[in-house]
């Protein structure tokens, strides 16, 4: 078993040869280095490595962008110091010989990245046992699968790609069973990865895929999501072919989600805290805490909406009618809510259907725990849950429809400026506005083709 322990040996051994030296950025990807193992061991594993300031600065395509106090031209992109955490050693079976590290982020002063994603998190997770609480955490990810290699892919511009699949696989074993040489690949390398992975099956679109990995606390879920998310791609492309996490690659197909299931837990004793003790549940199945959280989410859900579509393309899945919600409404087992209610006993948990296989985990998992955290400071009351066809109904809140109403509800969020402090709000917001600016500064083939000639 591979641990920081072991490491030494597997390096001097020869069965390692590579240590990916990695954080989350704040598109939630790995960024890094590929060090060599006697390097690693000499050099980085108790002292850390530079990295630029600048990944915590710029959008999907690697370009810094203006506006942030963090780090831009003005402060000349200076170093940080990227300090292995010793609990996030895993191999990467995908990639022969290596082996990938999870890194915090310090000031080269020594001090905590406030806007680090990973810190962001932590952050939240401080904040909740301050209440005596620890946050278990599942994040439910589904993507696309095409007979395309990324390269192919690009050569056609990403147009006309070829789901592997001619039909919808839904829960389909004849189906799946052909693309079984990636799924089950993806599976089975995971696992060895450290990644507890449940099982896989075919879903509601075209070529589309669920994998679920087990709950666990939350930081370790969001690291999880990281390396699975990347080692898909990465185990697709040795294969021939590729897989996009998009929200919503065409409207003719159902948009990938997210869906983020979160329960409260005793910190002390390890107790679960979502279902309701004797005496303590007036209809909702749910604890006086649990309650309160599920009632900060529905509270925040407008707010902190970029924390979960935090792209233009990420406001194309919430279409009615399409197992994406748009109503900011909790219900029993429903799934036309924004917030789904499941589980007994320990299980009992509430799942937030509105996120987007695009999201940043450790944004989105902190955003979730800041959200109910909320309800629990300000004993907020829960309502009834809602009953029938959430998308129908024209008495409901709804979830933002596009990025810009999502920034505005950012921008005023009282969420956000009490939980993450105003240097990570305002960090967060000006990337949220440099994705909107950079969408409203491109002509899309959709206008040329309808307004070329015809206007």
């Amino acid at each position: 078993m591979l641990t920081l322990q072991t490491l030494p040996h597997q390096i001097q051994s020869g069965e390692v040869d590579t240590v990916v030296v990695a954080f989350p950025d704040l598109q939630g990807r790995p960024v890094g280095k590929r060090v060599t193992g006697a390097f690693f061991l000499d050099h980085v594993l108790d002292h850390g490595i530079e990295v630029c300031d600048y990944l915590l600065a710029c959008d999907v395509d690697m370009q810094p962008l203006p506006g942030y106090d963090f780090a831009d031209w003005e402060t000349g992109y200076g170093d940080l110091n990227a300090v292995v955490d010793p609990d996030t050693v895993r191999l990467l079976p995908w990639q022969p010989g290596s082996v990938l590290v999870l890194c915090d982020l310090l000031t080269m002063a020594g001090e905590p990245v406030e806007v680090s994603p990973r810190r962001i998190l932590r952050r939240q997770l401080e904040r909740a046992a301050a209440h005596g609480l620890e946050i278990k955490c599942a994040t439910e990810l589904e993507f696309y699968l095409f007979r395309d290699s990324f390269d192919e892919a690009a050569d056609k511009g990403w147009r006309g790609v070829v789901p592997h699949s001619d039909t919808i696989e839904d829960y389909q074993l004849l189906q799946t069973s052909r693309e079984e040489y990636v799924i089950g690949r993806i599976r089975n390398q995971m696992i060895e990865a450290g990644i507890p992975v449940e099982f896989s099956k075919g879903e509601a679109g075209v070529g589309q895929h669920e994998i679920n990995v087990t709950y666990g606390g939350a930081l370790e879920v969001a690291d999880r999501h990281l390396v699975f998310k990347n080692g898909v791609k990465e185990i697709a492309a040795q294969l021939g072919r590729s897989a996009t996490f998009m929200a919503k690659w065409s409207m003719a197909t159902a948009g990938s989600s997210c869906h983020i299931h979160v329960s409260l837990w005793d910190a002390a004793t390890s107790a679960p805290l979502m279902a309701p003790a004797d005496g303590d549940d007036p209809g909702s199945g749910l604890s006086t805490v649990g309650r309160q959280f599920v009632a900060g989410q529905l509270f925040a859900a407008t707010q902190l909406a970029w924390c979960f579509a935090p792209y233009v393309n990420s406001y194309r899945r919430f279409v009615p009618d399409s197992w994406a919600p748009t109503a900011a409404v909790w219900g029993e087992d429903n799934r036309t809510c924004g917030f789904r209610v499941v589980g007994a006993g320990s299980a009992r948990r509430v799942e937030n259907r509105i996120p987007g296989a695009d999201v940043n985990p450790y944004l989105a998992l902190a955003a979730s725990i800041a959200a109910g955290l909320w309800g629990i400071d300000h004993q907020l009351e829960l309502g009834p849950a809602f009953t029938g066809n959430a998308y129908h109904s024209p008495d409901v809140p709804r979830i933002p429809s596009n990025l810009a109403e999502a920034i505005d509800g950012l921008a005023s969020s009282e969420v956000a400026a009490e939980a993450f402090g105003p240097e990570v709000h305002h960090h967060l917001l000006n990337t949220a506005r440099q994705e909107w600016a950079s969408a409203n500064r491109v002509v899309t083939d959709w206008e040329l083709a309808r307004n070329f000639e015809r206007i």
